[in-house]
């Protein structure tokens, strides 16, 4: 474990080169941080610490970036500052006499430069992040920008790192948890993080979806969900509708021919090998059976997003075993319901 001064993060050096971060025990602790204003953590954050360290390494006078191991050489200064997690930061604000504080932001070198730079008044040498493209609305200039006859527009609301790659790339942005911008989430629906909505500018949410469809290979339905042909394989389409109407002595080579197929595509097989083993196993009205409950559980729409689009996914496999065909009667063949049953049941599933 170890322990740096702000200041010494702040001026830490490349690894293979003469490091800026200031290495401290317990018996150098005090000497090392003097009366300078010091950043110190008790755990291994390099390489981000070294890079911090650099960027401060022209003002040493008056900022360190500084490490110590409260596992070894520095086990005295970890007890008398009370350390009992790691990672641990403090910001000895005028040096070792001073009362440290405890560091909670990001470990990024972004966060680590900026409270840095906020504390101690010094500019780090790290360029500032380019301006973000989006807008940045609020409860006064939402419905002019939003709402635009004039314009497309594409609104992210998300407040978690993972999404800040997508909403730079979105016109505008909304943060849906400030206190005054509520009334607006609570208008359109804002429940949850990320949040997207599009308002069109003559287009219909329908065209933009299938605009989006059609260039990044996704299968998304206006309202969110999938549309009716997500999930669906053409060459395994064609065998389940073969071995629907086929008579049962034909459909195990029917069977031998998807699970060879299957092998090369995965998962995206085992939905469709499933209904022909139950098929198979003699189970004929299985298809029927399922084609009601997954449209039972499509129109609740009580599951996760997520839950939903596997079900929905399962509800198009089950389509191409007896959509758009009329059930041939083979010698051999055993009694069915009529395909047309289970077309009324499946075409009537919803896009969610």
């Amino acid at each position: 474990m170890r322990f740096l001064t702000l200041s010494a993060l702040l001026a830490a050096a490349h690894l293979a080169l003469a490091s800026n971060v200031l290495e401290a025990t317990s018996k150098t602790f005090a000497a090392t941080l003097g009366d300078t204003p010091s950043l110190v953590e008790l755990c291994n954050l390099a390489p981000t610490y070294e890079r911090l360290a650099d960027a401060f390494s022209k003002s040493k006078d008056k900022v360190k970036i500084v490490k110590i191991d409260a596992d070894g050489d520095g086990k005295e200064i970890g007890k008398k500052y009370d350390i009992k997690g790691f990672p641990t930061l403090k910001w000895f604000p005028k040096g070792v006499n001073s009362e440290p504080e405890d560091y909670a932001g990001g470990r990024d070198l972004e966060a680590l430069s900026t409270f840095v730079a906020t504390k101690s008044s010094i500019k780090s040498v790290i360029k500032p992040p380019p301006p973000p493209v989006t807008l940045r609305l609020d409860t006064d200039s939402f419905n002019k920008v939003a709402l635009n006859k004039d314009k497309d527009v594409l609104v992210g609301a998300g407040h978690c790192k993972a999404l800040k790659p997508t909403l730079e790339c979105i016109i505008a942005d909304f943060d849906a948890d400030a206190e005054e911008n509520k009334p607006i989430a609570k208008e359109y629906g804002v429940n949850s993080y990320p949040t997207i909505k599009f308002f069109p500018r003559g287009r219909s949410e329908a065209d933009f979806i299938s605009f989006l469809n059609e260039h990044c290979g996704t299968h998304r339905a206006p309202g969110g969900g999938l549309d009716d042909v997500a999930g669906r394989v053409p060459p395994l389409d064609s065998l389940a509708s073969q071995f629907f109407t086929a008579a049962s002595t034909s459909r195990a080579s029917i069977y031998e021919k998807a699970t060879v197929l299957g092998q090369s595509l995965g998962d995206d097989a085992s939905y469709y090998l499933r209904v022909m083993q139950k098929l198979v196993n003699g189970t004929e009205d299985y298809i029927e059976k399922e084609a009601k409950r997954l449209t039972s559980i499509l129109n609740k729409k009580t599951l996760a997003p997520r839950k939903l689009d596997e079900i929905k996914v399962k509800a198009n496999i089950l389509r191409a075993f007896v959509e758009g065909r009329e059930k041939v009667k083979e010698p051999g063949s055993t009694s069915r319901p009529s395909c047309d049953t289970f077309v009324l049941y499946i075409t009537n599933l919803p896009i969610t």
